[in-house]
């Protein structure tokens, strides 16, 4: 169960692309993006609608593995750098990824890299994937981030679920050494519109990774505006950058922040 449903993130891939596409829209394409330094826009761009058409093109094709990237439809980009013709691009492998994703249905079953397989996975996942990249867009054009509250909630969640599992420590270290006694963080958004759940707990104090909304003491919090906490959630700026603030343990919070290497 997600807040904002299946269809809901059928129609919002699109209209945040439209949104990263007047980000974009005028900017200096070979601008560096601060949150992902290895990246000009341009390269930013062709990657967020490259998972597009990754996303496309596996429930399109209702892949039971991971569709290879290589034979990825029109997976590249345009051959020029006309702004142009990558504005194209991109909102046409948004509307083919929200266009699969609706003949699809919330549960086909298709390979995804998240537990459960179901097409409402990738729904889901290629919203936030939008989301959080256009706000590194928006850090490279040096103009502000603003997104509705929902979307923000339901992106801060599907962090804390992503957080969980094993996957997210491959490569590294593992949980291990992040849990203990008395290790929790509390996540409170300063601006949560009514009926819009947005606190979060995460708990290492047991024998796993866990997390559950609500209003908790914890050894560390972090407050802030919806918009602020999902940038530091998706380590797109420090905890004490912009209008955050952590409260106790900040240790403790950039531990758990450097052990997240997924985007």
């Amino acid at each position: 169960m997600t807040l904002l449903g299946f269809a809901r993130h059928c129609d919002r891939i699109i209209e945040e692309t439209a949104l990263m596409r007047a980000v974009v829209s005028g900017a200096d394409l070979t601008a560096r993006v601060p949150s992902c330094p290895d990246w000009t826009l341009h390269q930013l761009v062709l990657h967020t609608g490259g998972a597009h058409r990754w996303a496309y093109d596996t429930v399109r094709t209702r892949s039971a593995r991971m569709f290879p990237p290589d034979d990825v439809t029109d997976g590249d980009g345009p051959d020029s750098n006309d702004p142009a013709a990558l504005d194209a691009w991109f909102a046409e492998g948004a509307e083919l990824c929200a266009g699969a994703l609706r003949e699809a249905g919330p549960n086909a079953q298709v390979w995804a890299w998240a537990p459960g397989n179901p097409v409402e996975f990738w729904a889901r996942r290629m919203t936030h994937e939008t989301v959080v990249h256009r706000a590194d867009a928006a850090l490279a054009a040096k103009v502000p981030f603003e997104v509705d509250p929902e979307i923000a909630a339901d992106a801060i969640d599907e962090w804390m679920w992503l957080s969980t599992l094993p996957q997210t420590f491959e490569g590294g270290p593992g949980p291990a050494g992040l849990l203990g006694e008395g290790r929790t963080l509390h996540l409170h958004a300063t601006d949560a519109p009514p009926g819009v759940d947005a606190e979060w707990v995460v708990d290492l104090t047991g024998d796993s990774v866990q997390w559950r909304r609500g209003h908790e003491k914890a050894a560390v919090a972090l407050r802030g505006p919806l918009a602020d906490l999902l940038q530091v959630s998706y380590r797109r700026r420090a905890p004490d950058a912009g209008r955050t603030e952590v409260l106790g343990d900040r240790a403790l919070l950039d531990e758990w922040l450097a052990h997240l290497a997924w985007d």
